[in-house]
């Protein structure tokens, strides 16, 4: 019998698990799991900051099939990364963290960095492990991707006692458990065969984890052989091709009032892999009296408001498998003239960039350059922000995994994620777009990019405030602006001096030969755009 480790086989079972990347920063905590990442196939991917390498590791929960995997440091560590751990949560999106701790004798006499582990992340993962059992470690890291990867997605916490790591323990992997993909029964799918055929005016919503480019694209067939328009939930954008003739764009901030009415007027919404939360129904506040089904994993619907007429408990991507491939007669005949036509052209109106006007670059006219310069398969990231509106709004997703933003609202996330995405897939082109505030939370993770040799293009739009909260300040204490001001660097300088490419941009029309230049460079890229602070949102007659 061989033996090793419970740091060393901690590895070996994220390796058998087929994990390529953790994301990290150091500690002594935890100093036996680093040194069986060594010579290990999995590369190590060292962050500048905690709160850096977890959302590195979310955005490669977001887009790929497993859970993303970050490891920090005892206390000061855990707390910076606990901001990827509540956005993993309220995204529901697989994630885990490793976390180094203090040996096991010191507990309980507030030791240097003590924290307790389970105070702190009890609230929001979804499952918070202390590995005191070294023989035990194979088993405790397949149960945490089990669980960060069943029902509804979400973090797992695995707490690492420095002196249980260099147990001796039987070197024996386990074999990794399998996530059902459950599929609807018969009767479910028959159930809501019937609905169809009677409503007039049904919606799908679609959301959440776990879609591929053949779930959304049979799923948009489909809901266009039954003149179902298709929404997509905040920051799911990526779920169903835009190209498709059902997409009629999304919810949440910056939605389109059309699409707000449209949630209201329906009397039939389907959600698919999401649910009626607070950011989707403008507060709690639309879509509220319509027949329900919701097509989720998730048994307890967490998270969901309101009526549910039927709940189909399936994954999405066996739920659009299970879609019936035939004509649909029976089921459009019934429904009111124009409601899918109507919800096609607003979105097509609502996506099509006109210019802002204003000083500086005008992000209207840049989002109509990136709509026709960017590639196909293009992935986008961005944190938080007023400056989400655009992409959000003019970027089209007819690629899977196309998409890695934080549905919670956490700032900081854009970089981090283009350096995840950038590794995750090295063969397609990755933009991110970052507020000038949300730049500067993460904007170090450029050191890490430079490092591991991953190209992105960042745009960063500079207006020198935190815009989104300076809109509410003007509407709820007009002309008392008050802690939203910021003093900015030159971001194209700061750019090279990390050795990759940096252009201030300060004319509209010379961001597109800016743009190719950062292409054509195939370093990590920053276009520096100096934007009227005056400008809120986008400018459009339909809204």
């Amino acid at each position: 019998m061989s033996t090793t480790t419970a740091g060393h086989l901690i590895v070996s079972q994220l390796e058998r698990a087929g994990i390529r990347r953790v994301y990290t920063v150091p500690g002594e905590s935890f100093l036996d799991v680093l040194d069986g990442l060594h010579g290990s196939p999995i590369t190590n991917v060292v962050a500048r900051q905690e709160g850096g390498a977890g959302f590195m590791a979310l955005a490669e929960g977001r887009l790929t099939e497993l859970p993303g995997v970050a490891m920090v440091t005892r206390g000061p560590g855990a707390a910076n990364a606990f901001i990827a751990i509540h956005t993993a949560h309220q995204d529901a999106t697989p994630l885990l963290l490793f976390v180094g701790l203090i040996p096991v004798a010191d507990r309980g006499r507030e030791s240097f960095q003590e924290f307790d582990i389970n105070a702190w992340f009890g609230s929001t993962a979804k499952k918070v492990v202390t590995l005191d059992d070294a023989a035990s470690a194979a088993r405790v890291v397949d149960d945490a991707i089990f669980t960060a990867l069943s029902g509804r997605p979400g973090p797992v916490v695995i707490g690492l006692p420095e002196d249980v790591l260099v147990h001796v323990v039987e070197d024996a992997t386990v074999e990794p458990r399998k996530v059902a993909r459950t599929r609807p029964a018969v009767a479910d799918m028959e159930d809501l065969k019937q609905k169809l055929e009677k409503a007039r005016k049904p919606l799908i919503v679609v959301g959440g984890e776990s879609w591929t480019q053949e779930s959304g694209e049979q799923l948009a067939a489909w809901a266009t052989r039954h003149s179902i328009p298709v929404l997509a939930d905040f920051r799911a954008y990526d779920a169903v091709p835009h190209r498709s003739d059902a997409y009629a764009g999304f919810l949440g901030y910056g939605r389109s009032d059309a699409n707000a009415q449209r949630l209201d007027d329906a009397d039939l919404i389907v959600f698919v892999g999401c649910v009626r939360g607070d950011v989707l129904s403008d507060g709690y506040k639309r879509g509220l009296n319509a027949e329900t089904v919701v097509v989720n994993a998730d048994a307890n619907l967490l998270g969901h408001f309101g009526r549910v007429d039927q709940h189909i408990v399936a994954d999405v991507t066996a739920f659009a498998a299970s879609l019936p491939t035939t004509d649909a007669a029976d089921t459009v005949g019934n429904r009111e003239e124009g409601w899918f036509a109507s919800a096609r052209a607003d979105q097509l109106t609502f996506s099509t960039p006109r210019p802002d006007g204003g000083i500086g670059v005008d992000l209207g006219v840049a989002m109509e350059v990136l709509k026709k310069e960017m590639a196909d398969d293009a992935v986008l990231t961005f944190g938080a922000g007023n400056h989400t509106l655009w992409p959000a709004r003019y970027l089209d997703h007819n690629s899977a995994n196309s998409l890695a933003a934080p549905r919670n609202g956490a700032m900081g996330m854009g970089i981090p994620a283009a350096v995840a995405a950038s590794l995750a897939y090295p063969g397609r082109q990755v933009i991110s777009v970052a507020g000038d505030g949300c730049f500067m939370m993460n904007g170090q993770e450029i050191a890490t990019a430079m490092g591991y040799e991953a190209a992105f293009i960042v745009l960063v739009v500079d207006n020198g405030i935190f815009a989104t909260i300076r809109e509410h300040q003007e509407a709820h204490y007009p002309d008392r602006p008050s802690g939203t001001h910021m003093t900015n660097p030159d971001f194209a300088a700061l750019a090279r001096s990390y050795g990759g490419y940096g252009e201030r941009v300060d004319r509209t029309e010379d961001f597109a030969a800016a743009f190719r230049r950062a292409v054509d460079s195939g370093l990590p890229a920053l276009l520096h755009l100096p934007q009227d602070p005056t400008t809120r949102s986008p400018k459009t007659s339909t809204n």
